[in-house]
């Protein structure tokens, strides 16, 4: 930068830097500046900066966060927010001080710490929404574990379950979304600082002592690899995708079982909509929203996984800033669709009579009527046969359910209602193992819940570290200060 002598016009500015409101810039300097009195301590420590300049600093820093960054305001940002922050330090306190706090640093490494502490904190609020999405399926469907549907493939009934067995199927799922997403935050936890632009320093510094202070559990391992890659962004939203589908999945099961032609499950009015020219109508409008989040965050994937193809191995703005900043967006649908299921999943209602008769007409239990057959052994395909002969009759007559006319001899005695059939399901994890499956699910969710826990504490200990830090620092420099004073008294 110290070699160019004019920077782009405003329009460009706006173009490549926007147009920063203040929420904007409170956004991004709150992150920087916490960078920023780390990398203070740890230079001090180093010997690499006197405590009397770092001192000065970190006053200046905590007090523009203690404004909000109202010196920001408005303020012209040809080379972008950062260095016209860094031009303020050096303004107020004059270059020989301001000028320091960039020692041993890129802006790469800077930019890189920064996104990595966002999506950190991003992606701990979108395992919290999820989290407790989990809690409330498990809740229903330990509340609805007896109400007994049919489960349809290829659109048509199927075999007899549980509406309490199928929410903890979709918890199941849901709770390996949530691991992956565990698994994309332990994969943020190397701080990118010390990296610099592309090939660290040659300066004395300590990265594991920033990296300490920041909340991360390690210094970059690579730094090239460090400002170069932020496979961590893609891989992150790879998982919340994952999870997005999983939640689009359920919402298109909601939907269609609230139809009229279904009737399974009813919202109450404030779930639902109306129209604006068929009065009466109800319109589960809210599971559209929450089946197009998906879209939005597939879509960003794409989008930033199209930015990152194919650029250099290095530090890159295609990269390091437009793929970021279109990673957040799927970030975001994502976390809405969690909240907006969530509300729908517990303001569901099931209709249990619905749902048995329509398991009762759909002949749901015929399989394991053919089962036991096998048991008095007849071979399965020949069962099958039996029992595929009994429906077909029962149909021909009009008839809803089996009667005992229509069973083969050895089934005519045998308890043959649906709840019990659900039941016997026990064996490959099936509805009639509720318990088991259930319990398991409950342990990951509390497994989930353990983590978020550690990983928030964890956070709230490193803030707790790094304002000891730079109190000290202050502190000392003023004890410092008065001790001449009070020798001359």
């Amino acid at each position: 930068m110290s070699r160019l002598t004019a920077t782009v016009g405003r329009q460009i500015q706006r173009l490549v830097y926007g147009t920063l409101t203040p929420a904007e810039i409170a956004g991004e300097l709150s992150l920087t500046t916490e960078i920023d009195l780390a990398h203070l301590v740890m230079l001090v420590e180093r010997d690499l900066l006197s405590p009397v300049d770092a001192a000065a600093l970190i006053r200046r820093i905590e007090q523009l966060r203690a404004e909000n960054f109202r010196a920001l305001y408005g303020v012209p940002v040809p080379r972008g927010l950062y260095l016209a922050y860094e031009q303020q330090l050096s303004a107020t306190l004059g270059p020989d001080t301001g000028g320091r706090l960039h020692t041993g640093r890129s802006r790469n490494d800077l930019k890189a710490t920064v996104t990595a502490l966002r999506l950190r904190a991003e992606l701990r609020a979108l395992l919290g929404e999820l989290t407790r999405l989990l809690a409330v399926l498990l809740a229903r469907a330990r509340a609805h574990r007896d109400v007994v549907m049919p489960v349809h493939t290829h659109y048509q009934a199927a075999l007899p379950i549980t509406y309490g067995y199928y929410l903890t199927g979709v918890a199941v799922a849901l709770g390996r979304d949530v691991t992956a997403l565990r698994q994309a935050v332990d994969a943020l936890d190397r701080c990118p600082m010390g990296a610099g632009a592309a090939a660290g320093s040659d300066l004395p510094i300590d990265p594991a002592r920033t990296a300490q202070l920041l909340g991360f559990a390690a210094p970059a391992r690579h730094a090239l690899d460090t400002v170069a890659s932020r496979d961590g962004a893609l891989h992150a939203l790879a998982a919340a995708t994952g999870a997005a589908l999983t939640i689009s999945r359920l919402g298109t099961d909601l939907q269609l079982w609230s139809s009229a032609e279904f009737g399974f499950i009813g919202f109450p009015d404030r779930l639902v909509g109306g129209s604006s020219a068929m009065p009466q109508k109800r319109n589960a409008f809210l599971l559209e929203h929450v089946r197009a989040k998906a879209g939005t965050a597939i879509g960003a994937w794409t989008a930033a996984a199209a930015m990152t193809r194919s650029t250099p191995f290095t530090n890159s703005i295609e990269v390091g800033t437009e793929a970021v900043a279109a990673v957040r967006p799927g970030l975001d649908a994502v976390r809405d669709g969690a909240i907006l299921v969530r509300a729908l999943v517990s303001g569901a209602r099931p209709v249990p009579d619905r749902m048995l008769a329509r398991a009762e007409e759909g002949f749901v239990g015929a399989t394991a009527l053919a089962n036991r057959l096998v048991r008095q052994d007849v071979p399965f395909r020949t069962a099958h046969q039996l029992v595929g002969g009994a429906v077909r009759r029962a149909v021909e007559r009009g008839a809803t359910r089996l009667s005992a006319e229509d069973l083969p001899a050895g089934l005519r005695d045998a308890d043959v209602s649906l709840p019990a059939l659900v039941a016997a399901q026990v064996s490959g994890g099936g509805p009639g193992d509720f318990d088991a499956v259930f319990a398991a699910a409950y342990d990951d969710l509390v497994a989930h819940r353990d983590w978020l826990a550690r990983a928030e504490r964890r956070e709230a200990a490193a803030r707790t570290r790094l304002a000891a830090a730079t109190a000290s620092i202050v502190g000392r420099t003023a004890t410092e200060a008065r001790a001449p004073q009070e020798e001359a008294r």
